[in-house]
């Protein structure tokens, strides 16, 4: 039995959900990335306290659907460890079309944030696509192995970096903490705010709050 794994490339949809109308007034267009078993328009509800006038945002949603047990409900997953190389240019394909559509105007404080799995794609996508930012925000997720400073030195000396994590996150022991605070520290030195909080792995609305009034 002769098996053989074969490559195709072919055009696909996928939707994507926004938060509040992005108008004259709008002062932070956040680009936000979701985590593993979520859904674009659930993930936006962490943000709807933030002022609707000020602030837009853009959710891209995940590309492979799956039911979750034992409710079966609707999630989606970002990347696994099979073809993930294909998997990524795949995403970079699609963010690439999103930013096209919304055609974010330059004069406002673009905020990255990914959570969780949504850390590993948001970086990705910044890195192979040289953007600049006015706040990069790695909330309870890893940082790609392959990613080095280098891949950052574009970005403007007045971009800052938050890492976010929870004391008690269950993806997260003491040793892993560690880890990803040097790596974010190599990668981003002075640019850096670690900002740890007493819970689990769940997203800190708190600090996205914070994070807003001080881009306004």
């Amino acid at each position: 039995m002769n098996s053989e794994e074969k490559e195709i490339t072919y055009k696909t949809d996928n939707s994507y959900s926004t938060l509040n109308a992005l108008t004259e007034h709008t002062k932070n267009v956040w680009f936000v990335c979701h985590g593993m078993g979520y859904l674009s328009r659930y993930f936006l509800r962490y943000f709807k306290h933030l002022n609707a006038d000020e602030n837009y945002f853009i959710a891209p949603q995940a590309p492979s659907k799956y039911y979750i047990q034992p409710k079966m409900h609707v999630g989606a997953n970002w990347l696994t460890r099979d073809n993930t190389e294909s998997g990524m240019q795949n995403i970079l394909n699609y963010f690439d079309a999103v930013f096209a559509a919304e055609n974010i105007p330059e004069d406002v404080n673009f905020i990255i944030l990914g959570y969780s799995q949504g850390v590993s794609v948001a970086m990705r996508y910044l890195a192979k696509r040289q953007l600049q930012c006015s706040q990069l925000v790695l909330h309870s997720g890893g940082i790609p192995k392959e990613l080095t400073a280098k891949d950052f030195e574009h970005l403007s000396k007045d971009t800052k970096v938050k890492l976010i994590y929870g004391t008690e996150d269950e993806y997260l022991d003491a040793e892993r903490i560690v880890q990803e605070s040097e790596r974010a520290d190599e990668l981003f030195g002075d640019r850096l705010e670690i900002l740890p909080f007493e819970g689990k792995h769940e997203v800190n609305t708190n600090f996205i709050l914070e994070i807003g009034n001080y881009s306004i």
